[in-house]
């Protein structure tokens, strides 16, 4: 049975905002309760119903997002410019804090490394080998900004960078972090906040800007193979993705998990449980919003949405 839209906003308050931003929160418990609200979300496709675009949208064009009572009056009164952002925009939420979950193991795979991620956004993702990480509390593992915190149970955090000799990206709709607007939307897509991960976007921004990866506009099963196939053969290829898969339809999704299982190299998903099913997991660590982390189709640990904290079980 399909979610309905109110539910969706509650499940996203309760288990997404909730301890992270209590103006989301709030806002979001809000909207579920807005008649007026839920009838324009509903005349959209159940994809672009969802908080984070809403919200970022409302942020982008200028409107208040810490009063529900604005927020309503706001959105309904310039709901055509809203609608037509939220109909062309994705949530192309370019976390580079997402790279302290993916660190062990890239670390622990064959150097060097080719990366290729699916859903790229702006490529932030492509840089682990540039980023500082603090596991923890502990050491920092590498220099530079920005600097990745990640707590970790079960697991030893890796004391080494990869090395990384190609990077490239597939994006339907690639961002570029040297043109403002595009910069623009990723920062109305941070919760308000969360002013480090403000700070932490500009400091990722500035390494990709200062060395910009291959980011090729395309579909994740039609135009994969033929960049994939352009990787450098004596690195190991990891093709990877994070949080992206709940944006394509099922069947399609199915015809990408047989197409990456065929690839040479190695497949590193970080996605919801629900997006792409595993066997036997164990328990998350609570009740709010998790990943899981799996290398080649076997998971190995649960991860939260932002690369806040893993839970090693693999």
């Amino acid at each position: 049975m399909a979610v309905g839209t109110a539910e969706v906003y509650v499940d996203f308050a309760r288990r997404q905002a909730s301890g992270v931003s209590p103006s989301y929160e709030r806002l979001a418990y809000a909207v579920s309760r807005d008649d007026d609200l839920l009838a324009l979300l509903d005349s959209l496709p159940p994809p672009t119903r969802q908080p984070n675009l809403l919200f970022g949208v409302v942020r982008l064009l200028g409107g208040p997002v810490d009063d529900p009572a604005a927020f309503h009056d706001f959105t309904v009164a310039r709901w055509p410019e809203v609608e037509a952002q939220m109909r062309r925009r994705l949530t192309q939420t370019n976390e580079a804090g997402r790279c302290a979950v993916l660190l062990p193991v890239l670390a622990a795979l064959p150097q060097p490394l080719a990366l290729l991620e699916v859903g790229a956004s702006a490529g932030l993702c492509l840089y682990p080998d540039r980023y500082a990480y603090r596991y923890d509390g502990g050491p920092t593992v590498g220099d530079g900004e920005p600097v990745l915190d990640c707590a970790t149970t079960g697991l030893t955090p890796p004391r080494t960078r990869p090395e990384v000799v190609w990077r490239a990206g597939l994006d339907l709709t690639p961002l570029d972090v040297t043109d403002a607007d595009d910069v623009a939307w990723l920062d109305a897509l941070i919760w308000p906040e969360q002013e480090h991960r403000r700070a932490r976007l500009a400091a990722a921004a500035a390494v990709a800007a200062a060395d910009p990866p291959l980011l090729v506009r395309g579909d994740l099963v039609d135009d994969l193979p033929a960049l994939a196939a352009s990787a450098p053969p004596a690195a190991t290829l990891v093709v990877f993705h994070t949080a992206v898969l709940y944006h394509v339809p099922a069947p399609r999704r199915s015809a990408f998990v047989d197409l990456v299982r065929g690839l040479p190299g190695h497949w590193l998903a970080n996605e919801g449980p629900d997006i792409l099913r595993h066997d036997a997991l164990p328990p998350p660590p609570d009740d709010t919003l998790h990943n899981v982390l799996a290398l080649d189709g076997r998971p190995l640990a649960w991860t939260r949405p932002h690369g806040q904290s893993l839970t090693w079980f693999g």
